[in-house]
């Protein structure tokens, strides 16, 4: 019986690290889009360039970040999934609003 708990919880944490493992190597990778950009911005290289390199950034980390939040709320009362999907939708218009204007 033991064993069989022991199991389960070895693979529940298993996902958890391989959530973490990912988002360990987003951050990196949004670290160098951020590093890029900083670099063309510095040698006067299109400002949409520069932009979309940020956005890029930030939405892989906003990806990361609402499955992160969307496991805390999951169990919670509606109005914490309501104000979950309130702030994914602003997050989301925060990214593509600037690139459209």
């Amino acid at each position: 019986m033991a064993n069989k708990s022991s199991k389960s919880s070895t693979k529940k944490s298993s996902n958890v690290w391989g959530l973490n493992k990912v988002s360990m190597w987003i951050l990196v990778a949004a670290a160098l889009l951020y590093v890029i950009a900083m670099i063309l911005k510095l040698v006067n290289v299109d400002f949409v360039a520069v932009t979309a390199l940020q956005n890029v950034a930030m939405a892989a980390m906003a990806v990361i970040v609402s499955i992160l939040a969307w496991r805390y709320v999951r169990n919670k009362e509606m109005v914490w999934k309501v104000l979950y999907v309130l702030c994914l939708l602003l997050v989301i218009a925060g990214i593509i609003v600037p690139l459209c204007v």
